[in-house]
């Protein structure tokens, strides 16, 4: 093996032997800050438990709790952030203390949080609405919409219940007289009267020649009769 090969397979061996330092020293995030005092609130020591937060650029970034009037934080920068010469605002509860810090590798101070109660968000005094100005003029009126198209029909709805009857309307006032009808058919004959008395006798008459005697009687019953029919037709011709 030349003496050329040797050193290129040295130079190789070194670089790989290299490598996962490189990358190791990469991954890594830097080193944290830290910080640490007394904490007070509203001009005495914070109560044993009160948290105590680190916030950079509006973020919430770790948190701890006072003890016995004292803190220590650890503000470690994640491998996706960039912490370096940015300030670091603490909060006790929710009050931002009035100290600050800036955020260093393997860095921090000492430092003595103090903070007050919030004050209340002032509330603005609602301002009356003034009066309502003039109106103003009527502006021009608008060019006419184009006409809609026409909607389809919508299906015909359930007839209503019937409704009641309606009180019975005045009687009319009576028609005009009509014309004579036409003469109707002449009934059926009636029956036959009764038969009327018997009318009076008529005179005898002659005296039959001899061997008349039959004669005689046959002419006395034509006589009767005539009489009899006479008699009936008088009655009918006054009962009609």
């Amino acid at each position: 093996m030349t003496k050329f090969s040797i050193l290129t397979s040295v130079a190789v061996i070194a670089l790989l032997l290299a490598i996962p330092a490189i990358v190791l020293a990469q991954a890594q995030p830097p080193p944290p800050s830290v910080f640490g005092g007394t904490v007070s609130f509203d001009g005495a020591p914070a109560a044993d438990g009160t948290e105590i937060s680190a916030w950079i650029d509006g973020e919430k970034v770790t948190s701890t709790v006072a003890k016995d009037g004292a803190y220590a934080i650890i503000v470690a920068q994640s491998s996706d952030a960039a912490f370096a010469g940015k300030t670091v605002v603490f909060k006790v509860g929710s009050s931002e203390a009035r100290e600050q810090g800036t955020w260093e590798a393997q860095g921090g101070s000492e430092l003595n949080l103090t903070a007050i109660t919030a004050p209340p968000a002032a509330t603005a005094t609602p301002i009356p609405p003034g009066p309502a100005g003039p109106a103003g003029a009527v502006g021009p009126a608008g060019p006419a919409g184009a006409k809609g198209s026409a909607g389809s029909a919508g299906a015909a709805g359930p007839a209503g219940a019937k409704g009641s009857a309606g009180p019975a309307g005045a009687a009319g006032s009576a028609g005009a007289k009509g014309g004579t009808g036409a003469a109707g058919p002449a009934g059926p004959a009636g029956s036959a009267g009764a038969a009327g008395p018997a009318g009076p006798a008529g005179p005898a008459g002659a005296a039959g020649g001899a061997g008349g005697g039959a004669l005689g009687v046959i002419a006395l019953i034509i006589a009767i009769v005539a009489a009899v029919g006479a008699g009936g037709a008088f009655v009918m011709g006054r009962r009609s």
